[in-house]
């Protein structure tokens, strides 16, 4: 694996986004400005035709254009074990999907640390990629999103509005860890992984 990172930023529909690789994975995807979002220095180098880069591009239009609902990258996002099982946990949430924080902090088996849960989804280096989006309050309020609120109430109806008439809408995933569909039907999600 490379020490370099290599970055591009790329135009979105919800502004510009940085995207960083160390040439075999992604390491980080932001929308300009975001909160926690490193500084590009004079270690990073400028990858716009590296294939890691190129392909996260393509991945991202396909998003926007609703075309993609799951990414096929490989991802490598710096944090502490915890930090990485919580990002671990969100990619298992389903497009058009929200859970609470505190479903989230009881898929990785902490259900004690929500605040916990909610400070590492916030520091979640890989906007969209891991879907913190997808994380929303105990009563499906719209909380805090490095990226803005705007953002994230975007992002949720675009999945909401692509997810069509064919799929059913998700509903808040209740304690307990189940999403339910528009008719009640359970919904199935991946298997929550843990981070090595």
């Amino acid at each position: 694996m490379s020490t370099d990172t290599y970055f591009d930023s790329i135009p979105t529909s919800l502004g510009p986004i940085v995207l960083a690789s160390d040439g075999d994975a992604l390491l980080g995807a932001w929308f300009d400005g975001q909160r926690h979002q490193p500084a590009v220095g004079p270690s990073w180098l400028r990858g716009r035709d590296l294939p890691i880069l190129l392909r996260a591009a393509l991945e991202l239009d396909q998003y926007f254009a609703g075309e993609r609902t799951e990414f096929a990258l490989p991802l490598a996002p710096s944090g502490t074990p915890f930090q990485r099982a919580v990002w671990q946990a969100i990619t298992a949430v389903p497009y058009g999907a929200t859970i609470a924080y505190r479903d989230l902090a009881t898929a990785i088996g902490r259900p004690a640390s929500i605040r916990a849960a909610g400070a590492a989804t916030g520091r979640n280096p890989l906007s969209i990629f891991i879907p913190c989006h997808r994380i929303v309050g105990a009563d499906g309020a719209l909380t805090g999103y490095a990226g803005g609120i705007e953002r994230k109430r975007t992002l949720l109806a675009l999945e909401q509005r692509m997810s069509g008439p064919d799929r059913p809408k998700r509903e808040l995933l209740p304690l307990g860890g189940t999403a339910r569909s528009a008719t009640g039907a359970p919904v199935r999600s991946n298997a929550v992984r843990r981070a090595a």
